[in-house]
Protein backbone atom coordinates (compact mmCIF):
# COMPACT_ATOMS: atom_id res chain seq x y z
CA UNK A 1 0.00 0.00 0.00
CA UNK A 2 1.63 3.20 -0.84
CA UNK A 3 1.44 6.03 1.62
CA UNK A 4 0.09 9.43 0.60
CA UNK A 5 0.95 12.85 2.76
CA UNK A 6 -2.71 13.22 3.50
CA UNK A 7 -2.16 9.87 5.84
CA UNK A 8 0.57 11.52 7.54
CA UNK A 9 -1.26 13.83 8.96
CA UNK A 10 -0.93 17.04 6.75
CA UNK A 11 -3.37 19.54 6.26
CA UNK A 12 -5.68 19.74 3.21
CA UNK A 13 -3.62 22.85 2.15
CA UNK A 14 -0.02 21.51 2.49
CA UNK A 15 -1.39 18.23 0.20
CA UNK A 16 -2.79 20.43 -2.05
CA UNK A 17 0.84 22.48 -2.25
CA UNK A 18 3.13 19.21 -2.73
CA UNK A 19 1.01 17.48 -5.30
CA UNK A 20 1.06 21.20 -7.32
CA UNK A 21 4.44 21.02 -7.00
CA UNK A 22 4.60 17.68 -8.00
CA UNK A 23 5.67 15.79 -4.76
CA UNK A 24 3.78 12.61 -5.64
CA UNK A 25 3.92 10.32 -2.46
CA UNK A 26 6.03 10.65 1.01
CA UNK A 27 10.17 9.21 1.04
CA UNK A 28 10.39 6.14 3.58
CA UNK A 29 12.17 9.01 6.36
CA UNK A 30 9.41 11.75 5.73
CA UNK A 31 6.49 8.27 6.64
CA UNK A 32 8.22 7.54 9.47
CA UNK A 33 9.52 10.90 10.76
CA UNK A 34 6.66 13.43 10.13
CA UNK A 35 3.73 11.70 12.15
CA UNK A 36 6.04 11.84 15.21
CA UNK A 37 7.05 15.15 14.76
CA UNK A 38 3.71 16.57 14.22
CA UNK A 39 2.28 14.77 17.40
CA UNK A 40 5.38 16.51 19.16
CA UNK A 41 7.71 14.18 19.68
CA UNK A 42 11.27 14.78 19.76
CA UNK A 43 13.05 12.50 16.95
CA UNK A 44 16.51 11.27 15.89
CA UNK A 45 16.71 10.38 12.02
CA UNK A 46 19.25 8.27 11.03
CA UNK A 47 19.09 8.73 6.71
CA UNK A 48 21.37 9.46 4.12
CA UNK A 49 21.70 12.71 2.35
CA UNK A 50 19.35 12.48 -0.89
CA UNK A 51 16.51 10.45 0.99
CA UNK A 52 13.90 13.80 1.53
CA UNK A 53 15.58 14.21 5.43
CA UNK A 54 14.68 18.23 4.97
CA UNK A 55 10.89 17.59 4.24
CA UNK A 56 10.66 15.47 7.15
CA UNK A 57 11.91 18.16 9.29
CA UNK A 58 10.59 21.11 7.53
CA UNK A 59 6.71 19.46 6.77
CA UNK A 60 5.81 19.81 10.49
CA UNK A 61 7.04 23.34 11.47
CA UNK A 62 5.69 24.96 8.28
CA UNK A 63 1.87 23.02 9.79
CA UNK A 64 2.69 24.58 12.97
CA UNK A 65 4.34 28.12 12.33
CA UNK A 66 2.39 30.92 13.51
CA UNK A 67 2.10 33.13 10.66
CA UNK A 68 0.84 36.42 12.35
CA UNK A 69 3.92 36.36 14.69
CA UNK A 70 7.64 37.47 13.28
CA UNK A 71 9.18 36.47 16.04
CA UNK A 72 12.34 33.25 15.17
CA UNK A 73 9.97 29.90 16.27
CA UNK A 74 12.55 27.27 14.47
CA UNK A 75 16.37 27.04 14.23
CA UNK A 76 17.70 24.39 12.03
CA UNK A 77 21.30 24.39 12.07
CA UNK A 78 23.47 23.19 9.19
CA UNK A 79 27.41 22.46 9.09
CA UNK A 80 27.80 24.51 5.50
CA UNK A 81 26.48 27.23 4.09
CA UNK A 82 25.97 25.27 0.76
CA UNK A 83 23.43 23.08 2.90
CA UNK A 84 22.05 26.26 4.92
CA UNK A 85 21.23 27.47 1.02
CA UNK A 86 19.81 24.14 0.15
CA UNK A 87 17.50 24.02 3.15
CA UNK A 88 16.34 27.41 2.52
CA UNK A 89 15.10 26.98 -0.80
CA UNK A 90 13.75 24.05 -0.24
CA UNK A 91 11.46 25.13 2.50
CA UNK A 92 10.20 28.12 0.31
CA UNK A 93 8.95 25.25 -2.54
CA UNK A 94 7.41 23.67 0.56
CA UNK A 95 5.17 26.44 1.24
CA UNK A 96 3.74 28.99 -1.24
CA UNK A 97 2.27 31.41 1.81
CA UNK A 98 4.02 34.71 1.66
CA UNK A 99 3.32 35.51 5.31
CA UNK A 100 5.97 32.70 5.70
CA UNK A 101 9.38 34.61 6.28
CA UNK A 102 13.06 32.22 5.88
CA UNK A 103 16.54 33.19 6.60
CA UNK A 104 19.75 31.70 5.80
CA UNK A 105 22.40 33.09 7.99
CA UNK A 106 26.32 31.82 7.23
CA UNK A 107 30.02 33.26 7.37
CA UNK A 108 30.96 35.04 4.25
CA UNK A 109 27.66 36.99 3.70
CA UNK A 110 27.49 40.48 5.62
CA UNK A 111 26.17 40.28 9.43
CA UNK A 112 24.87 43.91 8.72
CA UNK A 113 22.22 42.20 6.75
CA UNK A 114 21.11 39.48 8.67
CA UNK A 115 20.69 41.99 11.03
CA UNK A 116 18.48 43.90 9.16
CA UNK A 117 16.17 40.76 8.08
CA UNK A 118 16.08 39.55 11.71
CA UNK A 119 14.99 43.14 12.67
CA UNK A 120 11.90 43.15 10.12
CA UNK A 121 10.97 39.75 11.20
CA UNK A 122 11.86 36.29 10.75
CA UNK A 123 9.81 32.99 11.49
CA UNK A 124 12.46 30.11 10.61
CA UNK A 125 16.04 30.79 10.84
CA UNK A 126 18.62 28.22 8.67
CA UNK A 127 22.20 28.90 9.86
CA UNK A 128 25.48 27.62 10.51
CA UNK A 129 26.77 27.11 14.09
CA UNK A 130 29.16 29.79 14.02
CA UNK A 131 27.02 32.58 12.30
CA UNK A 132 24.10 31.39 14.60
CA UNK A 133 26.52 32.17 17.64
CA UNK A 134 27.79 35.23 16.85
CA UNK A 135 24.35 36.67 16.55
CA UNK A 136 23.11 35.41 19.58
CA UNK A 137 26.37 36.98 21.26
CA UNK A 138 25.37 40.32 19.73
CA UNK A 139 21.73 39.92 20.90
CA UNK A 140 20.88 40.22 17.45
CA UNK A 141 19.22 36.83 17.42
CA UNK A 142 17.06 35.90 20.27
CA UNK A 143 15.34 32.24 20.82
CA UNK A 144 12.88 33.09 23.63
CA UNK A 145 10.29 32.09 21.11
CA UNK A 146 11.72 29.16 19.62
CA UNK A 147 9.71 26.14 19.11
CA UNK A 148 11.93 23.82 17.18
CA UNK A 149 15.30 23.00 16.88
CA UNK A 150 16.57 20.70 13.99
CA UNK A 151 20.25 19.56 13.84
CA UNK A 152 20.66 18.60 9.80
CA UNK A 153 23.89 16.31 9.07
CA UNK A 154 24.79 16.02 12.98
CA UNK A 155 27.20 13.37 11.98
CA UNK A 156 29.42 16.44 9.74
CA UNK A 157 28.76 18.60 12.31
CA UNK A 158 31.22 16.17 14.65
CA UNK A 159 33.42 15.40 11.88
CA UNK A 160 33.71 19.48 11.00
CA UNK A 161 34.45 20.19 14.90
CA UNK A 162 30.96 22.72 15.46
CA UNK A 163 29.77 20.29 18.11
CA UNK A 164 31.18 22.64 21.14
CA UNK A 165 29.20 25.33 19.29
CA UNK A 166 26.09 23.43 19.08
CA UNK A 167 25.89 22.78 22.30
CA UNK A 168 26.49 26.75 23.27
CA UNK A 169 23.46 26.97 21.31
CA UNK A 170 21.11 23.90 22.29
CA UNK A 171 22.09 25.15 26.20
CA UNK A 172 20.45 29.05 25.18
CA UNK A 173 17.24 27.80 23.93
CA UNK A 174 13.92 27.53 25.78
CA UNK A 175 13.71 23.80 27.69
CA UNK A 176 10.28 23.39 26.32
CA UNK A 177 11.23 22.75 22.68
CA UNK A 178 10.94 20.15 20.13
CA UNK A 179 14.23 19.02 18.92
CA UNK A 180 15.16 17.07 16.13
CA UNK A 181 18.48 15.30 15.01
CA UNK A 182 18.94 13.85 11.51
CA UNK A 183 22.01 12.54 10.58
CA UNK A 184 23.95 9.86 8.31
CA UNK A 185 24.96 7.47 11.02
CA UNK A 186 24.90 7.30 14.53
CA UNK A 187 28.58 8.69 16.12
CA UNK A 188 28.81 7.83 19.91
CA UNK A 189 29.17 11.87 20.79
CA UNK A 190 25.79 12.46 18.59
CA UNK A 191 24.51 9.92 20.93
CA UNK A 192 25.67 11.47 23.78
CA UNK A 193 24.21 14.83 22.35
CA UNK A 194 20.73 13.36 21.83
CA UNK A 195 20.39 12.04 25.31
CA UNK A 196 21.60 15.28 26.68
CA UNK A 197 19.43 17.42 24.87
CA UNK A 198 16.32 15.36 23.49
CA UNK A 199 13.41 14.54 25.18
CA UNK A 200 12.82 10.78 24.95
CA UNK A 201 13.21 10.70 21.67
CA UNK A 202 11.91 8.40 18.89
CA UNK A 203 14.60 6.54 16.84
CA UNK A 204 13.97 6.44 13.05
CA UNK A 205 15.80 4.49 10.63
CA UNK A 206 16.22 4.18 6.75
CA UNK A 207 17.67 0.84 5.99
CA UNK A 208 20.92 1.78 4.26
CA UNK A 209 22.79 -0.55 1.67
CA UNK A 210 25.09 -2.84 2.98
CA UNK A 211 27.48 -3.45 0.26
CA UNK A 212 27.93 -1.95 -3.09
CA UNK A 213 25.61 -2.79 -6.19
CA UNK A 214 27.47 -5.87 -8.06
CA UNK A 215 27.83 -3.67 -11.12
CA UNK A 216 30.49 -1.33 -9.93
CA UNK A 217 33.71 -1.47 -11.18
CA UNK A 218 35.59 -0.36 -7.91
CA UNK A 219 39.05 0.90 -8.38
CA UNK A 220 41.60 2.84 -6.34
CA UNK A 221 44.91 4.65 -6.99
CA UNK A 222 47.34 5.15 -4.61
CA UNK A 223 48.90 8.90 -5.21
CA UNK A 224 52.39 8.72 -5.35
CA UNK A 225 54.80 10.12 -2.53
CA UNK A 226 55.60 13.85 -3.66
CA UNK A 227 52.18 14.22 -6.27
CA UNK A 228 49.17 16.35 -5.89
CA UNK A 229 45.56 14.65 -6.40
CA UNK A 230 45.22 16.64 -9.26
CA UNK A 231 48.26 15.81 -10.92
CA UNK A 232 47.92 12.13 -10.18
CA UNK A 233 43.52 12.27 -11.36
CA UNK A 234 44.65 13.77 -15.20
CA UNK A 235 46.29 11.22 -16.28
CA UNK A 236 43.48 8.76 -14.82
CA UNK A 237 40.67 10.78 -16.58
CA UNK A 238 42.72 10.69 -19.66
CA UNK A 239 42.80 6.99 -19.60
CA UNK A 240 39.39 6.32 -18.74
CA UNK A 241 37.76 9.32 -20.63
CA UNK A 242 34.08 9.30 -18.61
CA UNK A 243 31.20 9.76 -20.79
CA UNK A 244 29.97 11.30 -17.63
CA UNK A 245 31.19 11.85 -14.11
CA UNK A 246 30.60 13.42 -10.86
CA UNK A 247 33.69 14.27 -9.50
CA UNK A 248 33.52 14.41 -5.06
CA UNK A 249 35.56 16.56 -3.42
CA UNK A 250 35.53 17.36 0.05
CA UNK A 251 35.31 21.31 -0.08
CA UNK A 252 33.40 24.13 -2.15
CA UNK A 253 37.14 25.84 -2.55
CA UNK A 254 38.78 22.12 -4.10
CA UNK A 255 35.76 22.45 -6.20
CA UNK A 256 36.61 25.28 -7.52
CA UNK A 257 40.36 24.85 -7.91
CA UNK A 258 40.32 21.35 -9.40
CA UNK A 259 37.46 22.67 -12.16
CA UNK A 260 39.55 25.51 -12.82
CA UNK A 261 42.59 23.17 -13.37
CA UNK A 262 40.67 20.43 -15.61
CA UNK A 263 38.90 23.51 -17.75
CA UNK A 264 42.47 24.85 -18.26
CA UNK A 265 43.81 21.35 -19.87
CA UNK A 266 40.71 21.42 -22.00
CA UNK A 267 37.71 19.35 -20.63
CA UNK A 268 34.61 19.32 -20.35
CA UNK A 269 33.61 19.90 -17.15
CA UNK A 270 31.81 22.60 -14.18
CA UNK A 271 30.91 23.23 -10.68
CA UNK A 272 28.00 22.33 -8.38
CA UNK A 273 27.87 24.41 -5.61
CA UNK A 274 25.46 25.76 -2.89
CA UNK A 275 26.56 29.64 -4.42
CA UNK A 276 24.60 28.83 -7.54
CA UNK A 277 21.16 30.60 -7.69
CA UNK A 278 18.06 28.26 -8.03
CA UNK A 279 18.15 28.75 -11.93
CA UNK A 280 21.78 28.16 -12.51
CA UNK A 281 21.82 25.11 -10.62
CA UNK A 282 18.81 23.96 -12.90
CA UNK A 283 20.78 24.98 -16.05
CA UNK A 284 23.92 23.09 -15.30
CA UNK A 285 21.42 19.85 -14.16
CA UNK A 286 19.80 20.26 -17.64
CA UNK A 287 23.49 20.75 -19.37
CA UNK A 288 24.89 17.79 -17.98
CA UNK A 289 21.88 15.53 -18.36
CA UNK A 290 21.94 16.71 -21.79
CA UNK A 291 25.87 15.47 -22.06
CA UNK A 292 26.89 19.66 -22.77
CA UNK A 293 28.89 19.67 -19.56
CA UNK A 294 30.66 15.56 -19.21
CA UNK A 295 31.82 15.61 -15.84
CA UNK A 296 30.81 17.81 -12.60
CA UNK A 297 32.97 18.45 -9.34
CA UNK A 298 31.06 18.43 -6.39
CA UNK A 299 30.85 18.45 -2.51
CA UNK A 300 28.69 15.65 -1.03
CA UNK A 301 26.23 18.05 0.44
CA UNK A 302 25.81 20.34 -3.18
CA UNK A 303 25.53 17.19 -5.12
CA UNK A 304 22.22 16.08 -2.88
CA UNK A 305 19.98 17.40 -6.01
CA UNK A 306 21.82 16.26 -8.46
CA UNK A 307 20.44 13.17 -9.81
CA UNK A 308 21.64 11.83 -13.70
CA UNK A 309 20.80 8.56 -15.38
CA UNK A 310 23.07 6.89 -17.23
CA UNK A 311 26.12 8.05 -15.03
CA UNK A 312 29.30 6.13 -16.23
CA UNK A 313 31.87 7.24 -13.69
CA UNK A 314 31.75 8.44 -9.94
CA UNK A 315 35.07 9.89 -8.73
CA UNK A 316 36.38 10.00 -5.19
CA UNK A 317 38.99 12.79 -5.13
CA UNK A 318 38.84 13.41 -1.86
CA UNK A 319 37.39 9.66 0.33
CA UNK A 320 34.50 10.51 2.58
CA UNK A 321 34.70 10.41 6.20
CA UNK A 322 31.69 7.25 6.44
CA UNK A 323 31.94 4.37 4.32
CA UNK A 324 28.04 4.64 4.27
CA UNK A 325 28.77 8.06 2.43
CA UNK A 326 31.27 5.66 0.64
CA UNK A 327 28.13 3.25 -0.30
CA UNK A 328 25.79 6.06 -1.21
CA UNK A 329 27.85 8.45 -3.35
CA UNK A 330 29.14 5.05 -6.11
CA UNK A 331 25.30 4.21 -6.16
CA UNK A 332 25.01 6.81 -8.47
CA UNK A 333 26.29 4.57 -11.08
CA UNK A 334 25.68 1.40 -12.35
CA UNK A 335 21.90 1.43 -12.40
CA UNK A 336 19.37 0.15 -14.05
CA UNK A 337 21.48 -2.88 -15.03
CA UNK A 338 23.91 -1.20 -16.60
CA UNK A 339 27.84 -0.90 -15.32
CA UNK A 340 29.57 1.83 -13.94
CA UNK A 341 33.03 2.51 -12.46
CA UNK A 342 34.10 4.04 -9.22
CA UNK A 343 37.02 5.48 -8.49
CA UNK A 344 39.04 6.30 -5.66
CA UNK A 345 42.47 8.69 -5.14
CA UNK A 346 43.78 7.10 -1.95
CA UNK A 347 46.65 9.24 0.02
CA UNK A 348 48.87 6.81 2.16
CA UNK A 349 47.31 8.68 5.38
CA UNK A 350 43.87 6.92 3.27
CA UNK A 351 44.49 3.37 3.76
CA UNK A 352 42.81 2.38 7.46
CA UNK A 353 39.47 4.52 5.15
CA UNK A 354 40.02 2.18 2.42
CA UNK A 355 40.35 -0.67 5.00
CA UNK A 356 37.39 0.29 6.52
CA UNK A 357 35.13 0.61 3.34
CA UNK A 358 36.60 -2.60 1.99
CA UNK A 359 34.87 -4.45 5.22
CA UNK A 360 31.91 -2.69 5.00
CA UNK A 361 31.17 -4.01 1.01
CA UNK A 362 32.79 -7.05 1.90
CA UNK A 363 34.90 -6.99 -1.01
CA UNK A 364 38.17 -5.70 -2.10
CA UNK A 365 39.01 -3.06 -4.40
CA UNK A 366 41.04 -3.00 -7.19
CA UNK A 367 44.62 -1.23 -7.49
CA UNK A 368 45.10 0.77 -10.70
CA UNK A 369 48.39 2.07 -11.79
CA UNK A 370 48.53 5.94 -12.72
CA UNK A 371 48.63 5.55 -16.63
CA UNK A 372 52.13 6.48 -18.00
CA UNK A 373 52.47 9.06 -21.01
CA UNK A 374 53.14 6.25 -23.02
CA UNK A 375 50.06 4.34 -22.46
CA UNK A 376 47.50 7.74 -23.09
CA UNK A 377 49.64 8.40 -26.18
CA UNK A 378 48.54 5.08 -26.93
CA UNK A 379 45.25 5.00 -26.64
CA UNK A 380 44.96 8.56 -27.91
CA UNK A 381 46.72 7.09 -31.02
CA UNK A 382 44.12 4.58 -31.22
CA UNK A 383 41.44 7.04 -31.05
CA UNK A 384 42.69 8.94 -33.79
CA UNK A 385 42.68 5.38 -35.79
CA UNK A 386 39.52 4.68 -35.38
CA UNK A 387 38.10 7.84 -36.15
CA UNK A 388 40.31 7.99 -39.51
CA UNK A 389 38.10 4.46 -40.58
CA UNK A 390 34.94 5.76 -39.95
CA UNK A 391 36.77 9.17 -41.93
CA UNK A 392 37.98 6.67 -44.93
CA UNK A 393 34.34 5.54 -45.09
CA UNK A 394 32.48 9.14 -45.57
CA UNK A 395 31.79 10.70 -48.67
CA UNK A 396 33.67 14.16 -47.67
CA UNK A 397 37.13 12.77 -48.04
CA UNK A 398 36.59 13.17 -52.05
CA UNK A 399 36.92 16.92 -51.55
CA UNK A 400 40.52 16.64 -50.09
CA UNK A 401 41.73 14.37 -52.78
CA UNK A 402 42.80 17.44 -55.19
CA UNK A 403 45.60 18.62 -52.42
CA UNK A 404 46.77 14.75 -51.73
CA UNK A 405 47.35 14.65 -55.39
CA UNK A 406 49.35 18.01 -55.35
CA UNK A 407 51.28 16.91 -52.70
CA UNK A 408 52.02 13.93 -53.80
CA UNK A 409 54.43 15.59 -56.60
CA UNK A 410 56.73 16.22 -53.72
CA UNK A 411 55.84 13.71 -51.22
CA UNK A 412 55.64 10.04 -50.72
CA UNK A 413 51.43 9.37 -49.90
CA UNK A 414 52.27 7.61 -47.26
CA UNK A 415 54.10 10.81 -45.57
CA UNK A 416 51.16 12.98 -46.07
CA UNK A 417 48.99 11.07 -44.40
CA UNK A 418 51.20 10.73 -41.65
CA UNK A 419 51.77 14.43 -41.42
CA UNK A 420 47.63 14.91 -41.59
CA UNK A 421 47.52 13.02 -38.93
CA UNK A 422 50.08 14.47 -36.92
CA UNK A 423 48.57 17.76 -37.25
CA UNK A 424 45.29 16.15 -36.29
CA UNK A 425 46.63 14.70 -33.30
CA UNK A 426 48.65 17.76 -32.28
CA UNK A 427 45.36 19.55 -32.09
CA UNK A 428 43.50 17.21 -30.04
CA UNK A 429 46.27 16.00 -27.35
CA UNK A 430 45.54 17.48 -24.12
CA UNK A 431 47.32 21.02 -23.19
CA UNK A 432 48.88 19.32 -20.39
CA UNK A 433 50.63 16.92 -22.10
CA UNK A 434 52.33 18.82 -24.33
CA UNK A 435 55.23 19.52 -21.94
CA UNK A 436 58.79 18.11 -22.86
CA UNK A 437 59.20 14.58 -20.63
CA UNK A 438 62.08 15.11 -17.89
CA UNK A 439 61.26 18.57 -16.76
CA UNK A 440 60.05 19.69 -13.56
CA UNK A 441 56.60 20.35 -14.49
CA UNK A 442 55.86 17.18 -16.76
CA UNK A 443 52.55 16.06 -15.29
CA UNK A 444 53.27 12.37 -15.90
CA UNK A 445 55.95 9.90 -15.04
CA UNK A 446 58.79 10.78 -17.23
CA UNK A 447 59.60 8.49 -19.77
CA UNK A 448 60.57 8.84 -23.23
CA UNK A 449 57.81 9.75 -25.81
CA UNK A 450 57.05 7.21 -28.66
CA UNK A 451 58.66 9.09 -31.91
CA UNK A 452 56.63 9.69 -34.35
CA UNK A 453 57.62 7.94 -37.54
CA UNK A 454 59.72 4.62 -37.34
CA UNK A 455 62.66 5.37 -40.10
CA UNK A 456 65.97 6.60 -39.02
CA UNK A 457 66.17 9.92 -40.62
CA UNK A 458 63.65 11.80 -38.47
CA UNK A 459 62.62 14.20 -41.48
CA UNK A 460 59.45 13.27 -44.57
CA UNK A 461 60.49 10.99 -46.98
CA UNK A 462 60.52 12.32 -50.13
CA UNK A 463 59.81 10.77 -53.91
CA UNK A 464 64.05 10.32 -55.26
CA UNK A 465 63.26 12.81 -58.01
CA UNK A 466 63.69 16.79 -58.55
CA UNK A 467 60.90 18.83 -57.04
CA UNK A 468 60.11 22.76 -57.12
CA UNK A 469 61.02 24.04 -54.10
CA UNK A 470 58.05 27.03 -54.18
CA UNK A 471 55.63 24.20 -54.15
CA UNK A 472 56.21 22.59 -50.68
CA UNK A 473 53.60 23.81 -48.65
CA UNK A 474 54.39 21.79 -45.14
CA UNK A 475 58.23 21.50 -45.58
CA UNK A 476 58.12 24.77 -43.46
CA UNK A 477 56.75 22.20 -40.60
CA UNK A 478 59.11 20.07 -40.52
Amino acid sequence: MTLSFHSLGLSEARVRHLEKAGFASPTPIQAQAVPHLLSGRDVVGLAQTGTGKTAAFSLPILERIDLNNHAVQALILTPTRELAIQVYQSIRTLSDDRRLHVLPIYGGQAIDIQIRRLQRGVQVVVGTPGRVLDLLSRGDLKLNKLSWIVLDEADEMLNMGFIQDVEKILAQAPGERQTAFFSATMEPSIRELAAKFLRTPVTVNVEQPKAAPAKINQIFYMVPRGWTKARSLQPILEMEDPESALIFVRTRKAAAELTRQLQAAGHSVDEYHGDLSQSQRERLLLRFRQRQVRWVVATDIAARGLHVDDLTHVINYDLPDSVDSYVHRIGRTGRAGKEGTAISLIHPLDKRKLRDIERHIRQRLEMGTIPTRAQIEARHLKKLQDQLRETLAGERIASFLPIVAQLSEEFEPHTIAAAALQMAYDQTRPSWMRVDPGCAEDPIMDEPRPRSNSHSGGGPVRKQKPIKRSKSPVSSQQ
